[in-house]
């Protein structure tokens, strides 16, 4: 059997399928996929890389049906729409909207069932958990930090969807948005009130390149401030899992150090 021909319209479903070991079989992606470190990509049905079809909320659906995909990856409530647009186009759609972290787990397997490499999904899912066990086990007992995460700026937003997991799951407290809710706008005294000792940001698009000093200089915030690369929280991928441990050390640094020093014993 071929391997099929997928098209991605989600920078998570990209990045997911590209760490399933499937680059190869991507035939279209969008301007905001980055599959920069898969020289590989798109070499299954002979094309030297990927077809970017246009943005992740905007793509050209003619030029998606001429790649002749067997199917189409599409992410989140936001691309709900889109995912409809295809269907009226002919096309296959595999749509997920992971909300909860436990959720964005799961979605590695249901990805690797979407590409034909369902083995390759059950692998990554389940290394994913034992990634979440092992903090889990480091930071378990430990006094819990209160986090704030602000995935934007202007307004201010609290990180909401798989972001309360991942503090939780990386030892913090998270006050501000229940685990699957939306990202909201958040009031200053709201986060004055609950008196975080840790803040996170990572402005959705802009990477790790926000000046610390533009959060920490607020006169409602009174806590070390920490940029964080968007990816490793915003998108529902094997990032996620990068993301949780590196706030992990943020918060409970000497619970790896000791980790650390055990591993090389």
């Amino acid at each position: 059997m071929s391997a099929p021909r997928v098209v991605s319209l989600a920078p998570s479903a990209t990045a997911t399928v590209a760490a399933l070991g499937g680059a190869d079989r991507l035939v279209g992606v969008t301007a905001h996929c980055d599959l920069a470190d898969e020289p590989n990509a798109g070499s299954a049905h002979g094309e030297e890389s990927p077809t970017v079809v246009g943005g992740w909320l905007n793509p050209d659906l003619d030029r998606v049906a001429e790649l002749d995909p067997d199917v189409v990856l599409t992410s989140d409530a936001l691309q709900s729409d889109l995912a409809d647009a295809c269907r009226e186009h002919g096309l296959d759609v595999a749509h997920r909207e992971p909300a909860t972290l436990d959720d964005a787990v799961d979605g590695f397997a249901a990805r690797g069932r979407d590409v034909g490499r369902p083995e390759a999904g059950e692998r990554l899912a389940a290394d994913a958990r034992g990634r979440l066990d092992r903090v889990a086990d480091a930071v378990a007992d430990r006094p819990r930090p209160t986090v704030y995460c602000e995935e934007w700026s202007d307004p201010p937003m609290a990180a909401g969807n798989w972001v309360p997991d991942a503090v939780r799951a990386a030892g913090g407290r998270y006050p501000f948005v229940d685990a699957g809710e939306r990202s909201r706008e958040v009031e200053p005294a709201a986060v004055e009130r609950a008196d975080p000792d840790r803040v996170v940001v990572h402005v959705c698009g802009h990477g790790d390149r926000i000046d610390p000093a533009t959060v920490g200089e607020r006169d409602w915030v009174d806590a070390p401030v920490h940029v964080i690369d968007d990816s490793l929280l915003n998108q529902p991928s094997p990032a996620l899992l990068e993301g949780v441990e590196r706030l992990a050390r943020l918060f409970h640094p000497d619970a790896f150090s000791v980790a650390d020093a055990d591993d090389r014993t």
